[in-house]
């Protein structure tokens, strides 16, 4: 069984002062439930862990389970370069009442292929959650290849695979090996209509913090086969899609949240705030699609 099918927010953290704003991060919560997203996920990254304790990164986790109050599945960014780690943040999600959990590829270690099957696999006999294997070279700088992900996806707690690579043809090379195995869920939001197409169950979305209710419906249409329908929303989306990732995201998604006053436009160091000559763009395709920006 799917973990969920559609569109999943990859949600922004509010910080205020430094410190995780609550009060807006219930907000968003209850805005993109509102705006009819299919999933949430929790402590992401685009909710920017690297530069949260663990105490926070759990405490954001436990908020937004208990704000969706089983509404919406709940996925737990749990991934880290220390599996023990990620292990421990599993079993605290699980207590928490989250759905899944998001393992990102361990980064700064530069394992081998084989240690990521060992590693995946250490967690998944674990498991208190069911996984979804995340691979986001970009970020990492370590890839997942093709067959190393069939041998990680043969384990019956691996559920499913959030590929972010640009690399298309070697997503593409990853289902076929992967077969039934696992559920993929595209993790770019500019090719998410063409993957949908070619088997993917939905996208994990940073663009959906920002414009919920049409990404949702973007992804919805690319699930039911309305091609046309669905390719005009996502060439719609695409200069928003590219202002928010102008700059490391998720700076720019901060900055979208402020205008529109979901948050302050706060990041944590080492991030800075969006440069001052990128925001016309951003604000002007926020603008075009319709959304409420107060800034300048």
């Amino acid at each position: 069984m799917s973990i969920f099918t559609g569109c999943g927010t990859a949600l922004i953290t509010p910080f205020k002062n430094n410190e995780v704003d609550y009060p807006a991060l219930d907000n968003l919560v209850e805005s993109q439930i509102a705006a009819g997203v299919d999933a949430l996920i929790a402590a992401g990254t685009t909710g920017e862990p690297a530069t949260m304790t663990w105490e926070e990164h759990l405490n954001v986790i436990r908020r937004v389970v208990d704000v969706a109050h089983g509404r919406v599945p709940v996925i737990a960014g749990t991934g880290s370069n220390c599996t023990r780690e990620a292990v421990d943040a599993a079993r605290m999600s699980k207590q928490f009442g989250a759905d899944a959990q998001l393992v990102v590829t361990p980064y700064y270690n530069k394992t081998s292929q084989e240690g990521l099957i060992a590693h995946f696999h250490a967690i998944a006999d674990a498991a208190t959650l069911p996984v979804i294997v995340y691979n986001v070279p970009a970020r990492t700088g370590i890839n997942i290849g093709p067959e190393a992900l069939a041998a990680i996806c043969v384990h019956p707690n691996i559920t499913a695979v959030k590929e972010a690579s640009s690399d298309v043809g070697q997503a593409l090379e990853k289902m076929r090996l992967v077969g039934d195995e696992a559920d993929f869920y595209c993790g770019n939001d500019d090719i998410a209509v063409p993957m949908i197409t070619c088997g993917y169950k939905g996208l994990i979305s940073v663009v959906s913090n920002v414009a919920p209710k049409e990404t949702t419906q973007m992804v919805h249409a690319a699930l039911e086969g309305n091609n046309k329908e669905a390719a005009a929303l996502q060439l719609r989306l695409l200069p928003l899609i590219n202002a928010l990732f102008c700059e490391t995201s998720p700076i720019p998604c901060k900055a979208a949240m402020a205008a529109l006053g979901m948050c302050e436009d706060e990041v944590r160091l080492p991030l800075v705030p969006m440069q001052q000559r990128n925001r016309p763009k951003l604000y002007q395709a926020m603008k075009d699609l319709g959304l409420p920006v107060t800034a300048e």
